[in-house]
């Protein structure tokens, strides 16, 4: 059976088969437009509590939102060159996967959800559709992309989405966030999801001596003694750029979860939409 046939299969099972309980889908239906805050009134649910006008008001004020009758599911994936690393499955390969668990689950949940494939620009934007041949079609893209050489452009996909987007949509971003994104703007209109993909070798590599490396962003090759001085360099300079990519997107109000490649993916996007992440 093929990669693609693989994905498709397992991902289709764990949507349509697996999932237990009355959920329909891993979404929880976030479908609403936002109408007013008012006071929290016990029996409210806390998860609509905004906690900065709470902070302000020094008592508990929820939002108040009318519902929709389907959610606009947007799926972007940045494709630049990191995501070509993987120590048991590449990084491009599980965002194929993730992609596919998104989009199955829109199509159970009845939601319209397209598609757009980024990296220094936009290189393939699918319509909305509710067909099982448009995730079929995706996570073909994904997995055919040649990401090899190129660069993450966060600020032009959310200006592209900014523009593109008319209708208020829930947006889910499947990348690396090696670079730090800006989703200030994106997310004052749209509610935006970062799933951040990670592969545990990069961020804790082992100690391997001598060797010469190449970015497969820019190409650009290095050379160097990567002992276990130079490996906790680099771990701590990871750590610290973990953080301030957590506390920005906390800063703009973007719901966001870590998924490795040796994780079930189905399992960490479900406490997601859960609010237990």
């Amino acid at each position: 059976m093929s990669k693609l046939k693989k994905i498709l299969v397992r991902a289709r099972r764990q949507v349509f088969s697996e999932l237990i309980g009355n959920n329909p889908s891993i979404f929880q239906g976030e479908g609403y437009d936002f109408i007013e805050l008012r006071e929290y009134m016990p029996g409210d649910d806390i998860r609509r509590i905004d906690w900065n006008i709470t902070a302000k008001m020094r008592q508990p004020y929820i939002k108040v939102f009318r519902e929709e009758r389907e959610l606009n599911v947007v799926i972007a994936s940045m494709l630049n060159g990191s995501v070509h690393f993987g120590s048991k499955k590449f990084k491009q390969d599980f965002i194929a996967e993730i992609a596919a668990l998104l989009s199955f689950s829109a199509i159970r949940n009845g939601d319209l959800f397209s598609s757009f494939l980024f990296a220094d620009k936009l290189y393939k934007e699918n319509r909305p559709s509710k067909k099982i041949h448009a995730v079929q079609s995706l996570v073909s893209e994904i997995l055919d992309f040649d990401a090899l050489s190129k660069k993450a452009d966060y600020a032009g996909l959310s200006s592209y989405l900014m523009k593109r987007l008319k209708r208020k949509s829930l947006i889910i971003v499947i990348a690396d966030y090696f670079d730090l994104p800006d989703f200030k703007v994106l997310a004052r209109k749209h509610e935006v999801i970062a799933v951040i993909v990670r592969d545990r070798m990069e961020e804790h590599p082992p100690a391997f001596g001598f060797s010469t490396l190449q970015d497969p962003e820019s190409g650009a090759e290095l050379e160097g003694d990567f002992n276990r001085s130079t490996i906790k360099a680099y771990e701590a300079k990871v750590l610290e750029h973990d953080h301030k990519l957590c506390e920005k997107l906390r800063k703009e109000q973007v719901h966001f979860v870590k998924i490795y490649t040796d994780e079930s993916a189905v399992v960490k996007l479900k406490r997601l939409f859960e609010g237990n992440i």
